[in-house]
């Protein structure tokens, strides 16, 4: 015991505790004192935590591993740290080997962890311990879990760490909580909401000053606003309608407006989503329509959000979506125009609300407040929920409000005739202009019409599909995460696009900094001796891990909240309860009192604060097993293989010694949770990268594994008939593993396997001419990975264990570790999925072919010279120019056979 704490005293004197609060500290000493998993609210960082954690075992003595990090993470430890063992994911696996016995922090990415753990690269039993991020999601991510079962099953000394700020994630399914801490083999839970009273007590000590604005919306805001939630009403009661025998309660009006409207509906839905009929999976697409054009009513600028709108009157449309023809929807888009358009069908579209509350204080009361306190370097931050917000709001504060709008309108080919002299307040923008209207050719409707039946289609597939709706569906132009405005007062020329509180003939012109893409915020910040504006998300760019650190390397003096963010206000507050200066920052809060916005954020706040007493109370009644930290071999998350009572008789009841079975798994496989559960199985892994199949499980059994996404793409490309071709020559029992998500249905779209949708049919075919080519392939239907792992099994059962040597030296592939060293990882798996590109000449075709550009710009014969085979390089030219278009819909029914039902249709007669 004494031992421990002079232990405990000694890491403790590594750390630097004095900038901690008192909650932060308290979250410190328990990790130092014992494993757990740490739950805390969305906005508490826990990067100080994390930091000091670090900074204890940073020494070649200590062996500690972190999982589950983002590059900006792994760098802005790296940067806090400054320590030579500190080392990140290095590609070459001698390079790793020497880091690992070197000791230190290791950043590692969990796939690389597992295979280094199974090929013995990595001392397992002398790692100090591992330090789980977005420990959360740990179920969905198998790899993290099954690098941690390895870790305990051969360590049973070091400590396991997770950290998360999820907690809604804890509360789908049943017992998420006792999973993730199983999984992680931790038996401590501990909670920290931002109710919690050390919390409190920490960020009362020093707070911002806050001044709040409450911003009425305008009559017609109102109106469309009230006809939207009429609609999202409509249509949430007959979705509830059509499916009365299937539960429902989450799906609410209410729901529907908040951030994760889409978690919610995959939660629901997920598992029932092939049972429900295509009017309801039109419904829950036309939900998702509605939130958009709810939320981008707030987030837009009037021009672009008329646009929006009218996109969706189109007779196409309307015959999908019903909500168009209901009386709201007529009366939403009449109101849409009085938006714009004034009575004399002249342009005069009106202002953001939020505008010139925005202007008066960047033009008056800043300037004011920094007059006041002597202040010429000021940094002011703008901080917008979403890229499209954030170059709105510089356009806005570069062109002024009017004339920005005008070109908007130009930008968007609005039927503008006659533009009203109330709004031409800028010499810029003229009385009247004439936009040609372009007549689209048939082949641009029928892009139209294929987009609207792929959005239609891809909706009743997968509810994942559709869970990007804040994302403008319309995005084309490619919008920075932050933007830099230089302040300077000049003399006023035009006073109409001046504030009415301005009470001098002079303003404040915002210009772009035109260094910006040369230098980051911290030297811009540093060189800049101006008034300087910073536009940015909340999350902010890449180089920083969240909106904290943004802060901390920009220090800005005023902060303007354009958009509502529960994150970022906590983000805020911890920011300022970490100064050392005595004048706390400035906040102004722009929000619409008494509109959707505010019901936004004040859900999302209730939400939150159910989900920690949920997780409370089930902390209250939990189990935890005395084993569950995995410190003994009686964990059953431990064990592997199934256990047979079974004994041999004619040996006297003897209990037969369990005979070793090898798999081996190609490198790239371990993205999927397979060698995960056949690992379980009791079955030992042996990694390698293998040209020929996925899986070789006997001398003469090799698999490829496909996915149902995978499936079609292999087919369409004629990929899966090469592969098939190498197994049927190499092996003498070639299969194809066809594997399911065990939460969606067995079987493909729609409510039968056979369904009759066209582009099911065309795979069938595909697939039955390739059993008529390979007659020796089997194939297998999984409904699941656990099936498959059972079945491998099964099908290992008293037979040989493969040839290591002869399934590598087939094909004669390179080793993951030289692909990833000599191509990026992303790119090498497009290029290998291209018609024409095998394991034998991607080497080559990467090598010589220098870019995608460089190759669509060869000839046949070019390429021949590249790939080496003029049948390779004929599939290749002919996917890159040849022109595809889909087939007609009546081209299709034509095509298919008339007797393809003939035998069923003359039972029923």
């Amino acid at each position: 015991m004494d031992e421990q704490l002079n232990e405990t005293e000694k890491l403790l004197d590594k750390a630097d505790l004095k900038y901690m609060l008192e909650f932060e500290t308290k979250i410190f000493l328990d990790c130092i004192h014992n494993d757990g998993l740490i739950v805390a609210s969305k906005g508490i960082n826990l990067n100080l935590v994390i930091l000091n954690l670090l900074k204890v075992y940073c020494d070649e003595g200590n062996l500690v591993l972190v999982l589950k990090s983002t590059e900006a993470e792994e760098k802005y430890y790296r940067e806090k740290l400054k320590d030579p063992h500190v080392y990140n994911s290095t590609p070459l696996t001698k390079d790793r080997e020497d880091n690992y016995l070197s000791g230190g922090i290791h950043f590692v990415t969990s796939r690389v962890l597992v295979v280094d753990m199974l090929k013995k690269r990595i001392p397992i039993e002398k790692i100090t311990g591992i330090i789980v991020l977005k420990a959360h999601s740990i179920l969905e991510s198998c790899q993290e879990a099954f690098a941690l079962r390895l870790y305990r099953q051969n360590n049973k000394t070091g400590f396991i760490k997770g950290f998360t700020n999820n907690v809604h994630s804890f509360t789908v399914g049943y017992g998420h909580v006792d999973r993730v801490m199983r999984a992680l083999f931790v038996k401590e839970l501990y909670i920290w909401p931002r109710f919690h009273s050390t919390i409190v007590r920490s960020l009362k000590a020093r707070q911002p000053s806050v001044i709040e604005l409450h911003i009425p919306i305008s009559e017609k805001m109102k109106r469309m606003q009230t006809h939207i939630l009429d609609l999202m009403n409509l249509t949430v009661k007959e979705l509830k309608r059509l499916n009365q025998t299937i539960e429902l309660q989450e799906i609410t009006v209410e729901n529907c407006l908040t951030k994760k409207f889409h978690k919610i509906l995959q939660a629901q839905l997920d598992v029932i989503w092939h049972q429900l009929s295509k009017n309801s999976l039109q419904l829950v697409a036309d939900l998702k329509t509605l939130r958009h054009l709810m939320i981008t009513m707030f987030h837009s600028d009037p021009v672009s959000y008329y646009s929006s709108v009218m996109g969706y009157r189109s007779k196409e449309y309307a015959q999908q979506a019903t909500w168009v023809l209901l009386e709201p929807a007529e009366l939403l888009f009449s109101q849409v125009s009085s938006f714009i358009f004034n009575e004399k069908k002249e342009f005069h579209p009106d202002l953001c609300p939020k505008w010139k509350p925005l202007l008066e204080i960047l033009q008056v009361e800043i300037p004011a407040e920094m007059k006041k306190s002597n202040l010429k370097d000021s940094t002011i931050l703008i901080l917008s929920s979403d890229y499209r917000s954030c170059h709105q709001l510089k356009e806005l504060l570069t062109k002024g409000p009017h004339l920005y709008l005008f070109l908007r309108s130009c930008g968007s080919k609005l039927p503008i005739k006659k533009i009203s002299d109330a709004f031409r307040v800028n010499d810029k923008i003229p009385a009247e202009v004439v936009i040609p209207e372009e007549k689209p050719d048939k082949q641009n409707l029928k892009n139209k019409k294929l987009k609207l039946d792929s959005k239609s289609t891809s909706s009743e597939s997968d509810p994942k599909d559709n869970t990007e709706d804040d994302k403008d569906q319309e995005e084309i132009e490619d919008f920075q995460n932050s933007y830099i405005l230089t302040m300077s007062q000049t003399i006023c020329e035009n006073k109409h696009e001046t504030t009415s509180s301005s009470t001098d003939e002079s303003t404040f012109v915002f210009e772009p900094f035109s260094q910006m893409e040369n230098m980051d915020l911290t030297q811009i910040c540093e060189t800049v001796h101006e008034p300087k504006i910073l536009i940015q998300t909340f999350k902010g760019s890449n180089e920083f891990t969240n909106l904290q650190n943004t802060l901390e390397s920009v220090k800005p003096q005023f902060i303007v909240m354009y958009h509502c963010s529960m994150t970022a206000v906590r983000e805020i507050e911890m920011y300022e309860s970490h100064k050392t200066d005595e004048e706390p920052v400035k906040v102004y809060f722009l929000l619409h009192a008494d509109t959707v916005e505010e019901q936004s954020y004040l859900t999302t706040l209730r939400r939150e604060k159910e989900a920690f007493e949920y997780l409370i109370e089930a902390k209250s009644k939990m189990v935890i097993p005395a084993d569950q930290d995995g410190k003994s071999d009686d964990n059953i998350t431990l064990q592997r293989g199934v256990i047979s009572p079974e004994k041999n008789t004619r040996e006297g009841g003897k209990e037969q010694t369990p005979k070793k079975q090898v798999v081996i798994v190609d490198m790239r496989e371990f993205r999927s949770e397979l060698p995960t559960l056949i690992h379980k199985r009791g079955m030992d892994i042996e990694p390698l990268t293998i040209s020929i199949g996925d899986y070789v499980l006997t001398p003469d059994i090799c698999v490829e594994r496909k996915s149902i996404s995978d499936l079609i793409g292999s087919l369409n490309s004629g990929r899966l008939y090469q592969q098939c071709t190498n197994m049927s020559r190499f092996y003498s029992k070639p299969m194809l593993l066809i594997e399911f998500d065990q939460n969606k249905q067995f079987g493909w779209r729609s409510n039968y396997m056979i369904s009759s949708d066209s582009n099911n049919f065309d795979i069938q075919q595909k697939l039955l001419l390739l059993t008529l080519h390979f007659p020796k392939l089997k194939i297998i239907w999984s409904p699941s990975p656990y099936a498959t792992a059972q079945l491998f099994e099964e099908l290992k059962l008293d037979k040989e264990d493969p040839n290591i040597a002869y399934a590598a030296a087939l094909g004669g592939e390179q080793d993951l570790d030289t692909i990833q060293s000599k191509y990026n990882s992303n790119i090498y798996d497009f290029v290998q999925k291209l018609p024409g590109i095998t394991s034998k000449n991607i080497d080559a075709f990467l090598r010589k072919g220098i870019s995608m550009d460089e190759v669509t710009k060869k000839s046949e014969e070019e390429l021949k010279e590249i790939l080496g085979s003029s049948a390779d390089a004929q599939s290749l030219y002919s996917i890159i120019h040849g022109e595809h278009k889909p087939k007609p819909e009546e081209d299709k029914k034509k095509e298919r056979p008339k007797t393809r039902f003939k035998s069923f249709k003359k039972k029923q007669a």
